[in-house]
Order: structure tokens, then C-alpha cells, then sequence
């Protein structure tokens, strides 16, 4: 498991996969599949692993995860994951503007996150500083990820 797949923020369940990680997250956003924590932990190791390296990154392969993870919610739990009727607004896509819930959480902390540095990282890193920034969430794992990403001392 690489680092481009799993977070060391993940560290603590990344070996059983028992959470849903980043990696799955974008996936099921970009799919627009509604997957619960009970689903997931219905899956069978091999399957959790599977949902978190299928590739995403064209309309095509979007739409096969979408395919490919209900089926095996379907086959596994005894009924299909709900669908997302409107996707999330994909603010980790935007490179250019740095989104203010982000700017927000950071100074929470006393940090500052520069668009040179929001720029920088990959599309799966700027997805989990959103995930990790929205409001009501607990974002024990911000400061973690801001440090693993090299954004904070």
C-alpha cells in the first residue's frame, strides 16, 4: 500500500480498512455512490482493497466504479447503495482558489495554506483537506494531513 493510495493519517485503520479511506471517498464522490460505514464493513477485505485501487480518472472508469461498487454492495448486503442524486461540488478539483472552508479550519490552527501550496498537491490531497474541513465534522486528522503534506510545521 503506497502512499498515493493511503494516508499515514489513515495509520490506524489502514491494515483492517475497517473506516473508508480517502482513496475510496473520492471515488464514491466522484460515482456518486452513498456508501455507509455498515456496508463497507460488510466487504470482505480483498473487496475493500479492490474499491480502494480501481481506477477513476476517466468518465468511463467512473462509470464502471459506480457499476462495479453496487454490484458488490448489492451481492453483499442484499440491496444496492443509495445514489447521490447531485454530486458534491468537486472543490479539490479547482487548483486556482483555495476553498475558504479549508482556509477556515487552517486558521483554526494559526496556519495559512498559500494557492502555491494548494496547487502543489495532488487532486487525492486537496480531496482530503475538503473532506477533513467540513463544517460539523469532527477534523481530528486536518493538522495530521497539513503535516503529512508538508503544509505544516
Amino acid at each position: 500500500m503506497t502512499e498515493s493510495t493511503f494516508f499515514g493519517f489513515e495509520s490506524d485503520f489502514v491494515d483492517s480498512l475497517r473506516c473508508i479511506p480517502m482513496a475510496v471517498r473520492l471515488r464514491l464522490d466522484l460515482s456518486g455512490v452513498k456508501l455507509k460505514l455498515n456496508e463497507w464493513s460488510k466487504l470482505d477485505q480483498p473487496d475493500r482493497l479492490t474499491l480502494a485501487l480501481n481506477p477513476y480518472g476517466s468518465a468511463a472508469e467512473i462509470d464502471r466504479y459506480r457499476s462495479e461498487c453496487s454490484a458488490l454492495i448489492a451481492k453483499t448486503c442484499g440491496a444496492a447503495p443509495a445514489l447521490l442524486a447531485d454530486l458534491p461540488e468537486p472543490l479539490w478539483e479547482d487548483a486556482s482558489r483555495v476553498p475558504e472552508q479549508i482556509l477556515a479550519q487552517a486558521r483554526t490552527l494559526g496556519l495559512d495554506l498559500s494557492l502555491e501550496a494548494w496547487a502543489s498537491l495532488t487532486p487525492l490531497r486537496r480531496f482530503a483537506l475538503v473532506k477533513l474541513s467540513r463544517a460539523g465534522h469532527e477534523n481530528r486528522n486536518f493538522l495530521p494531513a497539513m503535516r503529512e503534506f508538508g503544509l505544516a510545521p
